[in-house]
């Protein structure tokens, strides 16, 4: 019979999974711009790891997700290290845990606080980006993206872009200010943007917060400027000679110095006061003119907000009320299957159109035939549908009250929809997937993938040109893109001068790509980007790394049995063969090897384990890349130093085998340092 044992090693197992799970969800969310999971959907995992760690607190790690902030930021961008932490906020989501948030700050604060007038600050929580702004002697000298709270992303020539920021501050501006706000897009601006990327024939913008993150990640600022970005300023982080009592005080200086503060920032007296703003909201949400998702309270005294401090993630002094999703209901057409670049099989609901949550909705996925079945989903049904986080589409559930029996259970088809392929399931997975190598909805898949921005970064293709050079016989393979000719794109009703000239050069440009970024575009299975740096830094070239036996990349620090197996069997494909070569006669290079940063660690080779109290894992890898030094993802004999952190795993004892030097967190900080 299980006992408590048993129940501590299923939570501690759950407590890592949870913690895997959310990093690589921050990481979609932070730095790619590209979200998997609806708001709602992230939030009740966050809960989940946070009790977990509660009611076992030798579980906890400071670099769990619930103590960290953001994501590393992108190597794309100067780093720009913050003057104070750009910290997150704690969640509620009902009255009920406003409550328990405003009797804990109480207890903090002591009676002080019981016998004055609570007085808080209330304002509209915008689903945007958050950035850092400093300015000296009254000039915008520096915005900075979040990052991971520490160090953003340096994007000032985009910041400068930004409708209604001033680059020079009125009146008499202190020598140093450094504040915080919010970057967003106004539904009109978000409207028309879309509008202009569909008459090019680009793919939308799922929702507006992607498109303002993107806009201003940026390299080139024009584009920035085209997006028409606006920004909110919402509080002071530190200024020479201001020195405000409360927070409506210090955005009263910040108005009067002419940087945009948020109308509808509102003084509430008390906690009725608050409840009655967040319900006023609620009712005002589809007729704001730009998007929200909760109401951030903020206690009003400076004083109290210094004597309640702040968590490692998040200020004790304020709390972000979430509102729930807006909902509407719709009828469930037909569940249709999509198949995937790797093969897997996606069922995905297709409703009657429905406007929620700003857009209309007719499609969202359900993952596998096991989430269709979890919901209870019939062909039919009247269902709940809602945009969690104004950003994916997801079907919440039927309402079964409203059956009147011609609903009908779903079926997942044996065989693949697009090449009639019969479909498998392998023992321990969810999904079924097509086998067939030359299925067109693959082939499709693969070319969309290859052109991504995280492998080979076509620009101006998008997912829309390639269904219309594949569907017009131009292509049937992504190397096929490298033969593509003027006079053939001319023909197509879609392609005119510009845009044919801007296909082109973004081709040219992909010709020269580094190694490791071709190696993903290949869509090898199991190949990320660190395992195709690894190859890439191993072979020099794609012609090697194909005709490498599998002795040879077993023997690749950090690749391991199931990669080397996966890369040694696709090249060994006859379809692999004829597509290199196809790429190379398109003028690929086909050995251009990322340069590394020389540095002090230059020529050293790195394993992380376990959790580091200083900084993300993300971050130190960046640090040491930084420096010169190279980052894997195993110990092998030319693993220079092992850096242990809390809670290391396996890796220890094999460094220990082999008699691998090892760093503890201190070490590894005066390494850098």
């Amino acid at each position: 019979m299980p006992g408590a044992s048993d129940d501590r090693q299923q939570a501690q197992q759950r407590t890592l999974e949870l913690r895997g799970i959310l990093r690589h969800h921050d990481q979609q969310y932070h730095s790619r711009e590209a979200p998997e999971i609806s708001d709602a959907a992230y939030d009740a995992l966050f809960q989940e790891l946070k009790q977990l760690e509660q009611r076992y607190p030798e579980f906890a790690a400071a670099d769990s997700p619930t103590q960290t902030v953001g994501a590393a930021p992108a190597a794309a961008f100067s780093v720009a290290r913050h003057g104070q932490r750009l910290l997150s906020l704690d969640n509620v989501f009902s009255d009920e845990s406003l409550l328990e948030w405003w009797q804990r700050c109480q207890r903090t604060l002591g009676e002080v606080a019981l016998a004055e007038q609570p007085l808080f600050v209330c304002e509209p929580k915008i689903d945007g980006l958050s950035i850092a702004l400093l300015y000296k002697n009254g000039r915008l000298v520096r915005g900075a993206t979040r990052g991971d709270g520490e160090v953003g992303e340096d994007v000032t020539p985009n910041v400068l872009t930004l409708a209604g920021l001033p680059r020079t501050l009125r009146g008499n501006p202190p020598a140093w200010l450094e504040v915080r706000g919010e970057v967003f897009l106004f539904k009109r601006d978000f409207d028309a943007l879309n509008e202009k990327l569909a008459a090019e024939g680009k793919p939308p913008f799922a929702n507006a917060r992607n498109a303002a993150a993107g806009a201003l990640r940026q390299k080139d600022a024009n584009i920035t400027r085209e997006r028409s970005l606006a920004i909110y300023v919402h509080g002071l982080v530190a200024a020479v000679g201001l020195e405000p009592s409360s927070y409506s005080e210090a955005i009263e200086q910040l108005a009067a110095l002419g940087l945009p503060i948020h109308p509808l920032a509102t003084h509430c007296a008390d906690l009725d006061a608050v409840k009655a703003f967040v319900a006023r909201l609620r009712a005002q949400r589809p007729s704001l003119d730009h998007e929200i998702d909760g109401v951030v309270v903020k206690l009003n005294a400076v004083a109290q907000q210094v004597e309640l401090g702040a968590t490692a993630k998040a200020p004790r002094w304020a709390v972000a009320y979430k509102l729930p999703a807006e909902q509407a209901r719709t009828k469930l057409r037909e569940i249709i299957v999509s198949i995937g670049r790797s093969g897997v099989a996606t069922p995905f609901a297709v409703f009657e159109p429905v406007f929620v949550g700003g857009v209309t909705l007719s499609i969202a996925s359900l993952h596998n035939e096991f989430e269709v079945a979890r919901k209870g989903l019939l062909l039919g049904d009247t269902v709940i549908v809602q945009r969690a986080g104004d950003v994916i589409p997801e079907v919440v559930g039927p309402v079964v009250e409203l059956r009147d029996g011609s609903e009908r259970p779903f079926v997942m088809p044996s065989h693949c929809p697009v090449c009639g392929t019969q479909l498998e399931q392998q023992p321990g997975e969810a999904q079924r997937r097509c086998p067939g190598s030359e299925c067109p909805a693959q082939t499709l898949g693969r070319i969309v993938h290859f052109c991504s921005r995280g492998a080979m970064n076509v620009e101006h293709l998008g997912d829309v040109r390639p269904q219309q050079l594949f569907d017009a016989g131009l292509i049937r393979t992504a190397a096929d893109l490298f033969h593509l000719q003027a006079e053939e794109l001319a023909k197509l009703p879609s392609f005119k001068q510009k845009s044919i000239s801007n296909v082109l050069g973004a081709l040219e440009a992909a010709r020269s790509r580094p190694l490791d970024r071709l190696l993903v575009g290949l869509g090898i299975r199991h190949v990320g980007p660190q395992a195709a740096l690894a190859l890439a830094d191993a072979f020099g070239s794609l012609l090697a790394v194909a005709a490498a036996p599998m002795e040879a990349l077993l023997a690749v620090e950090g690749l391991g049995q199931v990669i080397a197996e996966s890369v040694h069997s696709f090249f060994r494909r006859s379809s692999s063969v004829e597509f290199v070569e196809r790429l190379r006669a398109g003028g690929v290079r086909l050995d251009r090897v990322k340069e590394r940063s020389e540095g002090t660690l230059s020529g050293k080779s790195f394993v992380i384990t376990g959790s580091l109290a200083a900084m993300s894992r993300e971050r130190a890898q960046a640090e040491l890349e930084a420096r010169g030094g190279k980052v894997t993802g195993s110990v092998s004999k030319s693993t220079s130093f092992l850096v242990v952190g809390s809670e290391p795993g396996t890796k220890l004892a094999k460094a220990q085998k082999l008699g691998t030097a090892t760093l503890d967190e201190a070490g590894f900080l005066a390494l850098l340092d």
